[in-house]
């Protein structure tokens, strides 16, 4: 991130992805191998950003989809899925096939995606999952006020929301394939439609709102949470931390409201060796950071002083990484492409808590910090180079992930 700089919130995010972010199109990685095999990591980076560039870059707030990409950093769309699937996610955070929902999970993105459902439709019939379409109920897509109509523009050239809008319903479904879906357009990523989409979500019956989104905190965060994050409605409200690895003195907002569940990001992979049949460690790229103005909470007394004496981020992970990254249907891109980021982290989290039935009454982060037994601690990896937890994953609670990513067989 842009720091020390008296620069507006659009101009630090101008320049802080300009020189990595300048091609317009995005490459996925022939992928011989499951990304998530940990035989196939041997000479992965980390990282991942280099190989896989967001593809939202010109917003004041941009979503946090990571595309892999080629040699060439062109999208090299499969006619087969490669990346993790539902199955995986399933197996790893050991989601309990018994426990089902039919609760609605609500998605805030920008820009029409005018594919949604037909994009969808092929993600859930590839991997078994029940239909949801608008025809059965099971869909809605609606503009930020919740109406049908009329629905925004398309996304610009350079900034595209459909990569990201598609991740974010193929994850809700991975976790919770029984959910209802209602995907939230926001007329644009310049203005304030994304946080006006919140009220319209709680209004709407979402029990998780994902929001896979954020920008560099301009001090306004308290008058903002106000406004926007305040719900009366019994709802559990998900944001990405980013994706540039601890953030320094520069906050992301809104994952450091007091009133969402920030997600932060792993690496997950296969690991026939331990009993849990898969590894995850803090991802290099996932964010971390330290509000300036937002209170610590007093679920937060976990946070280490030397790391954060506001509020802090994340508060839970799941996978993340781009190198272990999830299978993503998007008919824009050419067919199956494998995406990460925290993008992916929030919407997936949001389902499981939907699906487990997991109370919003407390309008925070609370439950995970109550409930540490329910989540994988996550006690490896580094996201930057402080020495304190806000940048060094271990037990207990961590920047990069929180308390630890969901354990479906303990919630």
């Amino acid at each position: 991130m842009v720091t020390a700089m008296k620069l507006s919130r659009f101009s630090m995010h101008t320049l802080l992805m300009a020189g990595t972010l300048a091609a317009s199109t995005f490459a996925l990685a022939s992928c011989a191998t499951d990304p998530g095999d940990e035989d196939q990591q041997a000479s992965d980076d980390d990282g991942g950003q280099d190989s896989a560039p967001n593809v939202c870059t010109t917003g004041h707030w941009q979503c946090k989809a990571h595309v892999v990409v080629d040699e060439h950093n062109r999208v090299k769309p499969a006619a087969t899925p490669s990346g993790l699937g539902p199955a995986d996610l399933a197996s790893a955070y050991k989601l309990n096939a018994s426990i089902t929902s039919t609760a609605t999970i609500a998605i805030v993105d920008a820009f029409n995606y005018p594919n949604a459902e037909s994009d969808l439709a092929k993600y859930r019939a590839q991997f078994g999952l029940p239909a949801c379409t608008k025809a059965n109920g099971c869909l809605r897509v609606l503009n930020q006020n919740g109406a049908t109509s009329p629905l925004p523009k398309n996304s610009p050239a350079g900034d595209d929301w459909t990569v990201e809008a598609a991740l974010d319903l193929d994850m809700a479904s991975a976790a919770c394939p029984t959910c209802k879906l209602i995907l939230f357009e926001a007329n644009d990523d310049q203005g304030n439609g994304l946080f006006v989409a919140q009220n319209a979500a709680a209004a709407a019956g979402a029990v998780s709102i994902s929001n896979s989104w954020g920008g560099p905190s301009d001090g306004t965060d308290v008058s903002l949470d106000s406004q926007f994050f305040t719900h009366t409605q019994n709802v559990n409200v998900f944001v990405a931390t980013g994706d540039s690895g601890n953030t320094k003195t520069q906050p992301d907002y809104p994952s450091t409201s007091a009133h969402v569940i920030g997600v932060g990001g792993t690496t997950l992979r296969r690991s026939t060796g331990t009993a849990r049949g898969w590894t995850e460690t803090a991802w290099s790229g996932a964010g971390s950071s330290c509000s300036k103005v937002i209170a610590k909470p007093t679920f937060q007394s976990v946070v280490p002083t030397a790391a954060c004496t506001r509020r802090a981020a994340s508060d839970v992970a799941a996978v993340a990484n781009p190198s272990t990254g999830l299978a993503v249907f998007n008919a824009g891109s050419g067919g199956w492409i494998v995406v990460g980021g925290t993008s992916a982290s929030s919407p997936f989290v949001a389902g499981v808590y939907a699906r487990y039935g997991i109370s919003g009454a407390s309008h925070n982060a609370s439950y995970a910090y109550a409930h540490t037994n329910q989540f994988f601690d996550i006690t490896s990896g580094t996201n930057g180079t402080c020495t304190s937890a806000l940048c060094r994953a271990a037990a207990g609670w961590d920047g990069p992930t929180g308390v630890g990513s969901p354990n479906g067989a303990a919630l």
